[in-house]
């Protein structure tokens, strides 16, 4: 049980390399002797009102492994604090202090999945330390596995860009027509310039064949845009002219896009990366469909788009097209992604 007669610092600095524990209480003397019972296994931070502990918990959530709230306090009862974490702050893990009487509230918060546990008041120390330690441990178990989840979503955001790539080639290739002019590699360096944010993975869709499956139909309902975009272009231009490229794309991406004096400046780059970067179940806009076939209707003109980045946006310009891909040269391009 708690010893009346603990002395106490007024204020407990905290430790480096110790976790940190979140506690709510209004009552002055609890938060004390919490504080000073618990100092050795994790830092304290104290909230006197279920308000004060929102905002901590608001500012500091990534450094909290442990949030204990008392459930009867003035304005507010303590499991509303924690059903709050459980929305916004998953990771953390949740206890409830309380007395016997108030047992009814924390059975509810316990059945609706909102704590870990609860400790009764008033505590045994030696019982509260060990609850701590198991609180702790959980918490370190909560954020390794979310760490091996960040590196398992880094590597399927890389495959998925890669994938889509793959995807890409064989679909200019399919398009290009006899002269096998391909703008993969105008595309690509485009979204480089851009700036590509890999694609989340969608968890609903964890097994692999639905993954795929996804990826697949999500490509071919891209091709079919494309070449749709890129029979009307063929119709609306057919010279090979091409100095009226940049005025043929400004219909479609409107305030998007500017022509200065025979320059393109690309006001929202994101129009050019979209089907690298979003998501499985989303499909690919007209607009963009509409930029890849552009840039096929140039290749077979033997031109293509360069960007190059300013302040205002991307710069484009038309020039020679590449020579064709290599094997090599579209691998060393996916690396870069």
């Amino acid at each position: 049980m708690i010893d009346a007669n603990l002395r106490l610092p007024a204020q407990l600095e905290p430790a480096q390399g110790l976790p940190t524990i979140l506690y709510v209480d209004d009552e002055a003397n609890a938060l004390k002797y919490f504080q000073r019972a618990i100092a050795p296994l994790a830092n304290v931070l104290t909230a006197t009102s279920v308000e004060e502990g929102k905002r901590i918990l608001d500012a500091q959530a990534e450094r909290i492994a442990v949030l204990v709230s008392d459930q009867r306090m003035p304005g507010a009862y303590g499991n509303e604090l924690l059903s709050y974490a459980w929305d916004r702050y998953p990771h953390i893990v949740r206890i409830l202090t309380t007395a016997y009487s108030e047992l009814e509230h924390t059975v509810e918060a316990v059945n609706q999945g909102q704590i870990h546990r609860y400790i009764q008041k008033p505590w045994d120390i030696a019982a509260l330390r060990m609850e701590l330690k198991q609180a702790l441990e959980l918490a370190r178990l909560r954020n390794e596995h979310a760490q091996l989840l960040r590196e398992k979503l880094m590597v399927r955001q890389r495959q998925a860009v890669a994938n889509r790539i793959g995807t890409l080639y064989a679909l200019c290739a399919s398009l290009a027509g006899p002269e096998q002019q391909l703008p993969v590699e105008a595309y690509l360096s485009a979204a480089l310039t851009a700036g590509v944010t890999p694609p989340e993975p969608d968890w609903l869709l964890m097994d692999y064949a639905d993954l795929v499956s996804s990826e697949a139909f999500r490509g071919t309902a891209f091709a079919a845009a494309v070449r749709q975009q890129l029979d009307t272009l063929e119709r609306e231009h057919p010279g090979r002219g091409v100095e009226q490229a940049i005025d043929m794309l400004l219909p479609v991406f409107g305030a998007a896009l500017q022509n200065q004096g025979g320059t393109a400046l690309f006001l929202d780059g994101r129009l050019l990366t979209e089907f690298l970067e979003t998501p499985t179940t989303t499909p690919v806009s007209s607009i963009h469909a509409f930029w890849l076939a552009s840039l096929l209707w140039l290749a077979r003109r033997g031109w293509s788009l360069q960007l190059s980045k300013t302040e205002l946006g991307l710069q484009g310009k038309v020039v020679q097209a590449e020579p064709a891909l290599t094997p090599d040269h579209l691998a060393a391009w996916i690396e870069q992604f």
